[in-house]
């Protein structure tokens, strides 16, 4: 308790008591000043640590502008180059011209997905997950990427637990993981690739996890290794140890955002000339729910042809105008009738009419006070079997459900290849 001095200032006694010779016997001693230090010791750790934060968003900003100034380079130089020769009426160079700005935007949005993965906002479409169904799926495609210098082993445990987890997220999570063991291995050796039932006890620090059963997928490389200044510093976004140009530095940033939005763990263990192996540690998924690992849909390519689909009517609720133009374009050229709105609001009065509605495309992020989600389930009250298709460049998981997505809703990340949106919608229409 405190205790006010004579001098006017405030004293902080602590006390210590119990009883002797039939009286309580109290001793307090004076630890104004210990608890002075401990408090400016406090304080000098948040100073310490804010200062941390800003370095880390400074090497961030900065890596991040700097390979955005380049691939926007790209794309608005193409652009340029196409106007100026359809202006000239020069077009034997379109083509190429229009493949410049289409690979820089489509590797800025690999970078931003990357981003949102490592500050664990990228929208994911959880799936119950067999870990060793899909990293034996992945067997091929590994041994090709890693070439014949390297040799390949994966050891999958038996009757492994299921896992919630985005699977085509975590197919690139391993991928990535094996691009780096490879090039940690410049002259050949050996990659494991293992999976494993786990169990963290309370209070385990080898693992920084709530104790619980979990699914491990480690990945061991003889390779170079990494020292212990590397590994304090290996998850930070833009860092890397490879030469300029040769990496953004986010792979590993991505990776353990991944995980960590999905509620598990990254542990790294490294020998410098000896190797490494990452272990990604996810959560078991209990209950009855069907196991299953989806592999990743090839992109369509762009002249594909998708089936015309007359006579179905979809909702569009976007507020870039841009945006809702190029989706309402690319919709009705596919031969669907579109009906869109601004905002939630107008979208949900839409939905509550007796119009014939049989798929509903809405942006998460809304303005008029109701989000997409929203929107949906006030579709859903008024037509159950209403189908949902999310679109979405940003969305934390709580805005479609903390990751929980009902029956006929699914979620497509911006940017978005036109051919792309037509064939989920037509995967969507198809029953």
């Amino acid at each position: 308790n405190r205790y006010r001095h004579k001098d006017g200032s405030y004293r902080t006694i602590v006390w210590a008591a119990g009883p002797g010779d039939g009286l309580i016997i109290a001793v307090g001693r004076d630890a104004t000043e210990e608890r002075a230090q401990a408090e400016a010791l406090a304080a000098t750790e948040s100073q310490l640590r804010q200062a941390q934060k800003m370095e880390a968003v400074g090497q961030l900003t900065g890596g991040l502008a700097h390979d955005f100034n380049n691939l926007l380079t790209a794309v608005t130089g193409g652009l340029e180059l196409l106007e100026h020769r359809i202006n000239a009426g020069q077009y034997d160079k379109l083509d190429r011209y229009m493949t410049m700005a289409r690979t820089g935007a489509q590797r800025a949005a690999a970078l931003t997905q990357r981003l949102l993965a490592f500050s664990r906002r990228q929208t994911l479409a959880p799936t119950a997950t067999d870990t060793g169904v899909l990293v034996a799926g992945m067997i091929d495609i590994i041994d090709r990427t890693l070439g014949p210098e390297i040799e390949l082993s994966v050891e999958t445990g038996r009757a492994l637990w299921p896992v919630l987890v985005d699977a085509p997220q975590l197919e690139n999570a391993l991928l990535n993981l094996c691009i780096n063991a490879r090039d940690a291995m410049p002259d050949g050796g050996r990659l494991a690739i293992a999976t494993e039932n786990v169990v963290v006890a309370a209070g385990t620090p080898d693992h920084d996890l709530p104790a619980g059963e979990y699914v491990a997928l480690h990945v061991t490389d003889t390779g170079t290794g990494m020292s212990t200044e590397v590994i304090e510093r290996v998850f930070d976004p833009f860092f890397t140890t490879k030469p300029i140009g040769e990496g953004t530095g986010l792979g590993l940033s991505m990776i353990y955002g991944f995980v960590r939005q999905s509620g598990g763990q990254v542990q790294v263990r490294s020998v410098v000339d000896e190797g490494t192996t990452m272990s990604l540690f996810l959560p078991r998924l209990a209950g009855p729910q069907a196991t299953h690992a989806l592999p990743s849909s090839p992109m369509p390519r762009a002249d594909e042809a998708e089936p015309e689909e007359g006579g179905r009517t979809i909702l569009l609720v976007e507020d870039e105008v841009a945006i809702r133009d190029l989706v309402s374009d690319v919709l009705i050229d596919a031969g669907y009738r579109v009906v869109t709105a601004s905002n939630g609001p107008r979208g949900v009065a839409i939905l509550q009419t007796a119009a014939s509605i049989d798929l509903l495309i809405t942006d998460v992020g809304l303005p008029g006070g109701l989000n997409g989600r929203q929107v949906a389930d006030a579709g859903r009250s008024v037509r159950p079997s209403l189908r949902v298709l999310f679109v979405t460049g940003y969305a934390a998981n709580a805005a479609v459900g903390a990751g929980q997505l009902e029956d006929g809703m699914t979620v497509m990340t911006k940017p978005f290849d036109t051919q792309q949106l037509k064939r989920r919608v037509a995967e969507m229409l198809a029953d």
